[in-house]
């Protein structure tokens, strides 16, 4: 899997996600086996630009392997204002953001919203290709909803327009996330254009994800919510794909670990205040995914220091006998 000039290691990568692919998270999943990680999407609204929330989200310069960054927006001069400005700080990819199904986004115009308007599409693909040098991707949905999957129609515009990888979400955006993805669109897609595509969508094992590139004929696959608590998913996929052999699950010893570093990096992130808030929804991720504990979890939701957190997940994981 290349995208312009960048060769990724394998063929998973961490889908953008909103809230949750922060900088602590990508160079998590990177050192546990992602072959590629998105940013977070970044507003073209220059205006918030110079917001605590966006500064977290722009630096660049720590990034895990190849730096690709995602901007979100429906104008074409401002989307490729932030294609420069992102490039400027550092990214070598940037993806444009039309998959995102959060009504708070669509209502801007901006995210899956888009591909109601192809001409738009074209207007936003071409203003930003054409303002850097760095190669430029987009992620997409299969359609606005199920009786308009306009999906492969968009990915040949998108083609044409100097798009060099393409990532699909196989749900519309009327169907958000619930049912299951379906990957007939991917299928049709992939057999549509010439440039990568990536599959994206319900991939929570090797197996599926061995099932989906067979199926769908794609040259990477994308995590997204799979990831949340189980970040030892991209190194078990790409094993299995490159050997057809299951890797052995993470230890307890290594859950405690990662937990409780990574834990440790949002609060040194954001701060101890916000880096607080943010650990209790990954901590809930981890605890659902590898070891549930119902009265922990609501125990630690209530704690407020970054100590206490620390102090009650070394405990948590090294009982005392």
């Amino acid at each position: 899997m290349r995208i312009g000039p960048y060769q990724l290691d394998n063929p998973v990568i961490l889908a953008p996600m909103a809230g949750v692919t922060d900088l602590p998270f990508r160079q998590l999943c990177s050192a546990l086996g992602a072959g590629l990680t998105v940013s977070e999407m970044l507003s073209s609204n220059p205006r918030v630009w110079q917001t605590e929330k966006s500064q977290k989200r722009m630096g660049h310069a720590d990034e895990p392997g190849i730096k690709a960054v995602q901007i979100a927006g429906c104008e074409p001069e401002l989307m490729a204002a932030a294609a420069q400005h992102n490039v400027a700080n550092g990214a070598q990819i940037i993806d444009i953001n039309m998959g995102c199904p959060a009504k708070k986004v669509n209502k801007k115009m901006a995210g899956s919203a888009l591909l109601q308007h192809p001409d738009l599409v074209e207007a936003i693909v071409t203003a930003v290709v054409a303002a850097v040098e760095v190669p430029v991707t987009l992620k997409i949905r299969t359609g606005w909803d199920p009786d308009h999957r306009n999906g492969v129609a968009i990915a040949r515009l998108a083609e044409q327009a100097g798009i060099q990888s393409l990532a699909v979400h196989g749900r519309t955006r009327a169907c958000m996330y619930k049912g299951e993805a379906e990957y007939e669109t991917i299928r049709a897609i992939k057999q549509a254009v010439s440039i990568p595509v990536v599959a994206n969508g319900d991939i929570r094992s090797p197996e599926k994800a061995r099932e989906v590139l067979d199926y769908t004929a794609a040259d990477a696959v994308m995590i997204g919510r799979g990831a949340q608590g189980n970040p030892w998913l991209f190194r078990e996929i790409a094993h299995y794909l490159a050997t057809g052999e299951q890797l052995a699950k993470p230890s307890t010893d290594e859950v405690r670990q990662v937990v409780l570093q990574h834990v440790q990096q949002l609060h040194e992130h954001y701060g101890e205040v916000t880096g607080v808030r943010i650990a209790r929804k990954h901590v809930g991720w981890y605890l659902q995914e590898q070891q549930p504990a119902t009265e922990f979890r609501r125990h630690f939701v209530t704690l407020e220091s970054a100590e206490q957190q620390l102090d009650a997940l070394a405990t948590f994981f090294n009982p005392v006998n």
